[in-house]
């Protein structure tokens, strides 16, 4: 019996080395691929058609507010009354500060003006002080005066001579010292002396240098009241004045201290002249 003949196909003479064989291709893998690329086109096409759209027309979208409750409306009521009260409050206090503001500044004016009239009752008070004072000072001239025209002559005076000129510097204490004034409120040293012995007769010259050279030297130690005391040298004193008892003298001193009474120990003269 004879064995069933085998058809041979020819190889090529490399086929029997595998990395020469061409794989075969599955045409299921084919169109899954086909599908898929397809597939993505088209998803990608309807994502550019979606983002036109959106981007051509805007989506709005709409909450619904919820329903006010009753609690909820009660609430709102509470507040708005809290919130109210509160302006009410600010308000009022606004008011009463400015009422208090108000009110201090009516005090300080009103303080302002007490001061104001105490200054004035004041002033006017030391003008009547004064007035008086310059009225009884010329009352003391006037008697003074009289005195004198009745007094004796030079080469004679008096007894009461010395009390004259002494009441009347005394009656001149307080007033202004001015270089070359004469009186009746402001003097110098010399025209106060001048002054003086004027009221009992007695001429002396006009300045102190001329002074200290009228009537009798007398030594320091054996001055008396009513001797003319002077300062410098005898014919070129600087200062002059008169001696009144117990240690003092009284002279126009100097524009800050005026007509005064002062020591003599503070202030020891350079000799004395009596003319009375």
């Amino acid at each position: 019996m004879k064995e069933p003949l085998v058809p041979v196909v020819p190889m090529s003479h490399t086929a029997h080395i595998r990395s020469h064989r061409k794989p075969r291709r599955s045409a299921t893998s084919s169109i899954a691929v086909r599908a898929g690329v397809a597939g993505g086109v088209l998803s990608m096409a309807a994502a550019g058609a979606s983002a036109s759209a959106s981007a051509a027309e805007p989506v709005t979208q709409t909450i619904e507010l919820p329903t006010l409750t009753a609690d909820l409306s009660a609430q709102v009521a509470q507040s708005a009354a809290a919130t109210q009260q509160a302006a009410a409050n600010y308000e009022l206090r606004a008011e009463r500060d400015a009422a208090a503001a108000k009110a201090a500044a009516e005090a300080k004016k009103d303080l302002a003006a007490a001061k104001k009239a105490e200054a004035r009752k004041k002033a006017a008070e030391a003008a009547r002080k004064a007035a008086a004072e310059r009225a009884t000072r010329s009352a003391e001239r006037s008697t003074l005066s009289a005195s004198a025209s009745t007094s004796t002559s030079v080469s004679a005076p008096a007894s009461g001579s010395v009390a004259t000129v002494i009441a009347f510097l005394k009656a001149q204490v307080g007033d202004a010292y001015v270089m070359g004034a004469t009186g009746p409120n402001a003097w110098d040293c010399s025209s106060l002396v001048q002054a003086a012995y004027k009221q009992v007769g007695v001429d002396l010259p006009r300045v102190s240098q001329d002074q200290s050279m009228a009537g009798t030297d007398v030594p320091l130690s054996s001055v008396q009241v009513g001797d003319i005391l002077y300062w410098g040298g005898k014919g070129s004193a600087y200062h002059v004045g008169v001696y009144i008892g117990d240690g003092q003298y009284l002279d126009a001193a100097n524009p800050s201290k005026g007509v005064v009474i002062q020591d003599l120990s503070g202030y020891p003269a350079s000799g004395a002249v009596r003319v009375l």
